[in-house]
């Protein structure tokens, strides 16, 4: 089948398994330009809770009508939960969020549901293109396409287009804690992004329960999965989080976690546009999701999920082709059995009964002291010497000359470098194994290969030494293992390297130049031997020395620029600003301070010195410091990186203030002091809490979670509504100290947050926006900050 693949390009052929794939193709395009046509769907926005909710409403009554006559039903439930519950550095709070729960069973009715989930809220100021509405888009496709099926199901599908996941993944919460159908599901797949387009990517499956992405392997059209992107993200390293932890932790039910991957340098930007996401990955994702699905709710498996919940899998695609899928107690026993190929292969070299294995081991002592000596030198700087002191640092001639003082042939040293290659390998594979990574399987593939080549060419190598026939046979049977790193590396490039520009790790690019820099020493590993085989050693080490002086010299000079505007692929700064007020009371009640500025934050560690001679105004002089001794260092919002500028700026006055009260103040009879309050105000606010010298908190509103310090300082509290929400009333128990101060007992804060309407703009916000250079993005909105003593 013929399908489009986009404005001006060929029609490429692409085989489809939705039931009629032009008309599924072109009406998820449609679905995907009404939901972003609207704009930003913050939380609370009447874009988020009553456009998006109306349109998807609107297209799920016409798939219910078109299944009407069909062997399946379909039940929709709009959803507005209210829930507390604990987040990593605090606690969230919601109230009538909204869900879309679509269920589509047979008409007999069904005791097993797979659960399918999107979200259509986005961040502020983004259009949300990628994140997430291309998912739901997909999915009400794949409702379609399901729903107008000529067989039942063998189970249930719940399909839930949730309103509220970039707010602390409050609506999934809400749905899978409190929606009477949760109780019924037994396995999920979340559909998400961490960048525009491309192929989604199955980044993490389970807890355990290897039948999930045997199913994948079995169903998707075109896989794309890797157990090292699961190790990876569940490692914490990628500061993001999907609705998949929700599901897994407070749900208990296994699932599949995909993503959009590609293009991360304009995720939650303005960016974030339909245009940019090609039709082939609309194809592709609607492909394999719909045949995944499909899979799953005709298994036999999901009705008895804890039969086969045991164990876990190792899994990787060959450059997106296949999936190699097998039980990780199977790659046990062949990371162990390869290990152990190679000690033999290393001892029988060793132990040679001539006085060879004797020089052999001297040799390889040495050439394993040289290589950690160098090893150590390049990534483990002490007392500032890296990179360049290993470069320079006379040891290491002293290291490496032992050979030349050894008389050792050229050939036996390239045998060495490719042994001792092998030899660190495999300390990595059996290191993996032993620790329960999935992903040895990479330091498996790079032993396994090598080892059989070499055996293999063993007598070649004996009679011709570095032949042509050789270098080629050699390369050719580290084809597999090499292009599948590469292609490895390449993933870890694409998530990383935009990932990293909007982080606030302190020099970031020290860490992607070590990434680089175990890239080139993992490909170099067993090529290291050619440059001894060669017969002019001299002329190669020349060659890569001038290579590197190049690069050096390119990256040292400073040309090039780390963002551009270019509407093809751009790369912005991102900025974030508030014009805020922060008022301040006493004990009394009585305003102790006041002030309102420009509250102006960098996502990466540049900081301003990129926008400082645009904007003279944002400079150094203006850069503040966290206070103490105020709840969350007495600003609406701070990042503990420093990068944080504050420019006075005249107040706000948003038409729907924040409204703080104290309701009741009353001593208990176990000697607690417990506090009520009442909150009116916009769709997002924080409560922070700071107890005194010898306070302590002993209970509180906010679900059955033991309250946990935020940074060791501070309770922190976020709140998040949707339309019509009433008053948020909470309280908090107190055990005051021996000796009040005069701070009191408690300093709480409550910061509100106008993320949509006329409240986020402002004159001066508007008058600086118009200011920043067109390749930045900065992300604005107006904030308030109170804080009361008590």
């Amino acid at each position: 089948m013929l399908v489009l693949m986009g404005p001006c390009t060929w029609i490429w052929p692409y085989l489809s398994i939705f039931s009629d794939s032009l008309y599924a193709l072109s009406g998820t395009r449609k679905h995907l330009e009404r939901i972003t046509s609207v704009g930003p769907r913050p939380v609370g926005s009447r874009e988020n809770e009553v456009l998006t909710v109306n349109f998807l409403l609107e297209q799920i009554e016409h798939i219910k009508a078109i299944s009407a006559s069909g062997p399946n039903s379909v039940t929709v439930d709009v959803q507005r939960p209210t829930g507390s519950y604990k987040i990593p550095g605090g606690f969230t709070s919601y109230c009538k969020v909204s869900n879309i729960a679509v269920r589509l069973e047979p008409k007999a009715g069904a005791q097993h549901l797979m659960l399918a989930n999107c979200h259509f809220d986005t961040v502020a100021n983004s259009p949300g293109a990628s994140d997430d509405a291309v998912s739901c888009a997909v999915m009400l496709e794949v409702l379609r396409s399901l729903a107008s099926l000529s067989t039942p199901l063998r189970h249930g599908a719940v399909f839930l287009f949730n309103g509220a996941e970039e707010t602390s993944l409050q609506a999934s919460h809400g749905f899978i804690t409190q929606h009477p159908w949760a109780k019924q599901v037994r396995a999920f797949i979340n559909l998400e992004a961490v960048g525009v387009g491309g192929k989604e990517l199955v980044f993490q499956t389970g807890p355990e329960n290897p039948w999930l992405i045997q199913a994948y392997n079995h169903a998707a059209k075109h896989p794309f999965a890797s157990v090292v992107g699961q190790e990876i993200f569940q490692s914490r390293l990628i500061p993001s989080d999907t609705d998949f932890r929700i599901y897994r932790d407070f749900g208990n039910i296994p699932g599949i976690d995909l993503a959009f991957i590609e293009n991360g340098f304009i995720y939650h930007t303005k960016y974030d546009t339909p245009d940019r996401i090609l039709t082939d990955s609309i194809q592709r994702a609607g492909d394999n999701i719909l045949a995944v699905l499909k899979h799953l709710v005709m298994s036999k498996e999901l009705a008895d999920s804890s039969e086969y919940a045991h164990g876990n899998m190792v899994f990787f695609d060959l450059l997106g082709m296949v999936v190699v899928a097998y039980p990780d107690h199977v790659g046990t026993i062949i990371n162990y059995m390869t290990a152990i190929a190679t000690f033999l292969y290393l001892f029988k070299k060793c132990f040679h009964p001539s006085n060879m294995g004797k020089r052999y081991q001297e040799h390889i002592l040495i050439f394993i002291h040289s290589f950690v000596c160098v090893f150590i030198k390049w990534i483990g700087p002490v007392e500032g010497k890296g990179f360049f002191h290993a470069l320079v640092d006379p040891s290491h001639s002293a290291c490496l000359s032992v050979f030349l003082l050894q008389g050792v042939r050229r050939l036996e040293v390239g045998e060495l470098y490719f042994d001792v290659s092998l030899l660190l390998w495999c300390g990595a594979l059996v290191y993996f194994t032993a620790n329960g990574l999935c992903s040895a399987y990479v330091p498996m593939l790079m032993v396994a290969f090598p080892l059989a080549t070499k055996l293999l060419l063993a007598r070649e190598f004996k009679l011709r030494g570095a032949s042509v026939k050789y270098s080629v046979l050699y390369q050719l049977g580290l084809a597999l293992p090499y292009v599948h790193f590469m292609f490895l590396i390449w993933l870890v490039f694409e998530v990383f390297t935009p990932t990293l520009g909007r982080s606030n790790i302190y020099l970031p690019d020290v860490v992607l130049a070590t990434i680089v820099t175990l890239t080139i020493l993992f490909f170099s590993s067993f090529f290291l031997h050619f440059i001894y085989l060669a017969r002019s050693t001299k002329w190669l080490l020349a060659g890569l020395g001038t290579v590197f002086t190049v690069f050096l010299l390119l990256v040292s000079c400073g040309m090039f620029f780390p963002y551009t505007a270019d509407p093809s692929g751009p790369r912005p700064k991102r900025v974030f600003i508030q014009h805020t007020t922060r008022i301040f009371h006493d004990l009394d009640g009585q305003v102790e301070s006041r002030d309102s500025g420009l509250w102006i934050n960098s996502v990466d560690y540049t900081g301003m010195q990129h926008i400082t001679p645009i904007i003279p105004e944002i400079n150094d002089t203006i850069m503040t410091n966290c206070q103490e001794d105020r709840p969350f260092c007495g600003y609406p919002w701070f990042r503990s990186d420093k990068s944080n500028w504050y420019l006075p700026a005249p107040e706000v006055s948003p038409k729907s203030p924040v409204e703080f009260q104290l309701l009741s103040k009353e001593e208990t009879k176990w000697g607690t002091v417990k506090m009520t309050f009442e909150v009116k105000g916009p769709s997002h606010m924080s409560l922070y809490l700071m107890l005194h010298r010898g306070a302590s908190l002993s209970s509180w509103w906010f679900g059955d979670a033991t309250p946990q310090l935020y940074l060791a300082r501070e309770y922190s509290i976020f709140y998040t509504h949707g339309l019509d929400a009433p008053a948020w009333n909470f309280w908090f128990e107190i055990q005051p100290p021996r000796e009040e101060g005069p701070e009191g007992m408690i300093s709480v804060a409550i910061s509100s947050h106008y993320y949509f309407g006329e409240d986020q703009r402002t004159v001066q916000l508007d008058d600086m926006l118009q200011r920043f250079p067109k390749w930045a993005f900065p992300s604005s909105w107006v904030s308030t900050y109170h804080m009361y003593r008590y």
